[in-house]
């Protein structure tokens, strides 16, 4: 064992490693990417790495690897398992052989997803047991754990950490490489009557699960991550019930506190360690539950109070004593915790009050080529009866002003198939879909299909910056690359919407305005599925050109450029118009903007 000093993410797929893991696949989405990053970069060539085009892909594959009883996980975000929830809802049936380790990060407040969904009610859903890690260490040490129990219960099972835990650092205990698990599957055997997903085989499953998860109540009651903290004072019949980053938030408050209440922390959050809170309970008046985002532990102890007649209040999320959405902070657990006990919180000083933070809203960066494929559509498309349907990833960024480009955005590769909706009901509107190339892998290529057979009048656009830039500029089939280092065949997005019978496919680069302006207004004009391939690379990922400079004596400072771009690099300097040299890439759209011809690249300003 010795000492290192990790963020939550790498911490997981250390620990993931030290486990014997033989296979680890995913799909890219904060807070998770970190996992299946880190243990890219520690394979030493005995694993298996690979980014899928999608959890759901990624699912599939990782249970055919545990089918042959290798070690897998499986990396996403709360909302990529509902695009894996397919495959899952029956893997919960069939079951593994080897350890299975399915690792959702959740996203409480939320800080970069649609939702704030929350795993724990997935899994009780799904029947599969989730373990929900609290801290950088125990992720390292519960990830080990998770292999041992879906080896053992053979099950995929479920690891929730949140982005407080994948992002946070500290100096944990590790493993040293002689104490890692060396795992080696056995191999496919054939078995139709266990592998092959019938009725009949279904039902008795079911009986199964439910059969393991009740014995996996007792077994997680004995689990050395769910704790019970004794009360300060003995006498005193108040409790709190947390999990999660929630519980270090919990202790920090209770430091200190002469009657601190008696505190259960739920590692496991299904099966519910029963036997556990009836022994919390016991004694209690009333408990308080703070936890994210479902109220999960504050229904169980309801259930198991009314199960086992023990007349104790349960307070929480249902009763309005926790805010019912976003993230907690040590702040809101403390006042939570202080008005349950009955204590008034000590008013800050004024000198503790720390200045407002400036607003610093999301925006696309400087020399992003997504800002001129939008501008050039919404020049082509200017007095016409429009509407732009959005998707996921950093060009959801174009719904701001002045752009204001995207009028829905519901979730991955939904645009596309939106669009139609809205033709279909306002044939006079010209639609357009905007989706990212690496989305348009993961999931817009059945909305294209769909648009081809049901004869859809619609533009997609693809806006083609050659990575998965909102992530950390993962590849993706369009690349040529892959995780474990092989430089592969490009999977062409044009070659692919002629494959499915777009008829109509042009690519053109959206920094050559006036090409694009006019490609727009011909494209769209067609009839029928089109499809328009915005390509230019990720301005982080190339090499700046010199900056731009505005002529002072040509600039009339008509603001058109910060008006009509909204780019970063474009700044108000007295009053007038400047270029912010440590920003500006020199793309040259604003160049092509201006109309007094007041702006040129190559110089400093």
């Amino acid at each position: 064992m010795h000492q290192e000093f990790l963020m939550g993410n790498a911490a997981i797929a250390r620990g993931a490693i030290a486990a014997g893991l033989n296979l680890v696949c995913g799909y890219p989405g904060t807070p998770s990417t970190e996992v299946l990053e880190t243990a890219a970069k520690q394979n030493d060539g005995s694993r298996y790495v690979e980014w899928s085009v999608n959890e759901k892909a990624a699912l599939e594959l990782g249970a055919g690897a545990a089918y042959c009883g290798a070690r897998a996980m499986v990396t996403m975000k709360q909302v990529g398992l509902n695009v894996a929830s397919d495959p899952l809802m029956s893997l919960a049936y069939i079951g593994v052989k080897g350890g299975m380790v399915i690792l959702v990060a959740d996203d409480p407040g939320p800080i970069s997803s649609q939702t704030e969904q929350d795993t724990r009610s997935f899994a009780a859903y799904s029947k599969l047991p989730c373990f929900d890690p609290a801290s950088v260490q125990e992720a390292y040490d519960m990830i080990q754990d998770a292999f041992a129990y879906s080896e053992q219960y053979h099950t995929p099972v479920l690891f929730r950490p949140t982005t407080r835990v994948c992002h946070g650092y500290a100096s944990i205990t590790v493993k040293d490489p002689e104490e890692f698990v060396t795992n080696q599957p056995e191999g496919f055997v054939k078995d139709s009557s266990k592998w092959v997903i019938f009725p009949r085989l279904s039902y008795q499953a079911h009986i199964n699960i439910e059969a393991r998860n009740a014995g996996l109540q007792t077994v997680f009651s004995g689990y050395a991550h769910n704790v019970i903290t004794p009360a300060a004072d003995a006498r005193c019949r108040k409790g709190i019930a947390t999990h999660g980053i929630s519980s270090t938030y919990t202790a920090e408050a209770l430091r200190g506190m002469a009657d601190a209440p008696r505190v259960l922390k739920v590692a496991t959050p299904f099966p519910f360690p029963e036997k556990l809170a009836v022994e919390f309970l016991s004694g209690l008046d009333e408990v308080l539950c703070i936890e994210e985002l479902d109220p999960v532990i504050e229904r169980e102890l309801t259930y198991i109070c009314g199960k086992y007649h023990l007349n104790v209040t349960i307070r929480g999320k249902l009763t309005h004593d926790v805010k019912n959405a976003g993230e907690n902070t040590c702040a809101s657990v403390t006042e939570n915790i202080a008005k349950f006990m009955g204590h008034t919180l000590p008013a800050a000083p004024e000198t503790d009050v720390p200045p407002a933070l400036p607003v610093r809203p999301p925006v696309l960066c400087a020399g992003c080529p997504h800002r001129a494929s939008f501008y050039a559509v919404k020049q082509a498309m200017k007095g016409k009866k429009a509407v732009f349907c959005g998707d996921i990833g950093c060009y959801t960024l174009g719904n701001a002003m002045p752009l204001d480009m995207v009028d829905t955005c519901l979730c991955m590769g939904a645009g596309v198939n939106i669009t139609q909706g809205i033709g279909k009901i306002e044939p006079d509107t010209t639609c357009f879909a905007f989706v990212g190339d690496s989305t348009f892998f993961a999931s817009a290529i059945t909305g294209a299909v769909n648009a081809v057979y049901n004869q859809a009048n619609m533009t997609l656009v693809v806006l083609d910056n050659s990575t998965t830039a909102m992530t950390g500029h993962q590849p993706h089939p369009g690349t040529g690359r892959t995780m474990m280092g092989q430089v592969v065949d490009k999977v062409s997005i044009e070659a692919v919407l002629k494959g499915v019978g777009v008829k109509t496919v042009e690519t053109v680069n959206p920094l050559e305005l006036d090409k694009a302006i006019e490609t727009v207004q011909r494209v769209s004009a067609e009839d029928g599925v089109k499809a328009i391939i915005f390509k230019s690379p990720c301005a982080v990922l190339i090499k700046p050109e010199q900056p731009a400079v505005i002529d002072a004596d040509k600039c009339t400072n008509c603001k058109r450029c910060i008006k009509q771009l909204g780019c970063p690099g474009l700044v108000l300097k007295d009053g007038h118009a400047a270029i912010e040299q440590a920003l500006c890439t020199g793309c040259g759209l604003c160049e092509q903007v201006c109309a007094f011809h007041a702006i040129s690249t190559g110089g400093a300003n």
